[in-house]
């Protein structure tokens, strides 16, 4: 085993510190003027360390960003988990699709995170992999999809394509809000949840099993 791999195994602290310094300065000052020396300073390593660790800044960069996204999927997991397991009723559903989508309105899509995300792939695009980069990619869409087969092998949803109904049920609910009221935060619009509301029952309305 390499010394530099016995490093980056072993210094998850290290790691850490590298990328919150590097997202608060990509942040602050953006990606051109924030320096590696800088970086280094603020997370109270060497530069070797950081170039040890990551290379370069734009693969750095590329880390912040996937960072914050993994962060987010973490969140979509768990209110899945929170919010649609133990379901045995099609009468429970409607509640059930409804505190999911709300908690990931509030939770996700009205958090700093994911406010973070969208700017930093807004300002730096130029600077990542390719243009439209995004670190969330398809996972969201296929937790969902994995959830709603379960649900379907349960006897509540009918899904004969779960990955399409998931794209069909985030398009009713945070998508009619994103396009409507340019936020989907139902902790700060009151009029978020009667939309959601609308999408989920005309989502059931397609999927209900029966």
């Amino acid at each position: 085993m390499s010394t530099t791999k016995t490093l980056r195994e072993g210094s998850a602290r290290k790691r850490a510190a590298i990328l919150s310094a590097a997202r608060e300065l990509f942040l602050a000052d953006g990606f051109d003027r924030s320096s590696v020396d800088a970086v280094a300073a603020k997370a109270e390593v060497s530069k070797r360390t950081v170039y040890d660790y990551f290379g370069d800044k734009r693969t750095l960069l590329q880390a912040v960003v996937d960072a914050v996204g993994a962060s987010l999927i973490t969140t979509i997991r768990r209110t899945l988990d929170d919010t649609l397991t133990g379901i045995t009723e099609v009468a429970e559903l409607e509640d059930a699709l409804v505190a999911f989508s709300t908690r990931i309105s509030t939770d996700m899509l009205g958090s700093a995170e994911h406010a973070t995300l969208r700017r930093l792939v807004r300002a730096e695009s130029g600077n990542l992999p390719h243009q439209g980069y995004n670190s969330l990619a398809d996972t969201p869409d296929e937790a969902v999809a994995d959830r709603f087969k379960a649900l379907a092998a349960a006897g509540l949803l009918e899904v004969p394509d779960p990955r399409l109904a998931a794209d069909q049920f985030i398009a009713l609910t945070f998508g009619v809000a994103l396009d409507r009221l340019g936020s989907a935060n139902a902790a700060e619009d009151s009029r978020v949840r009667p939309l959601v509301v609308e999408g989920v029952r005309t989502f059931l309305r397609a999927y209900r099993a029966g």
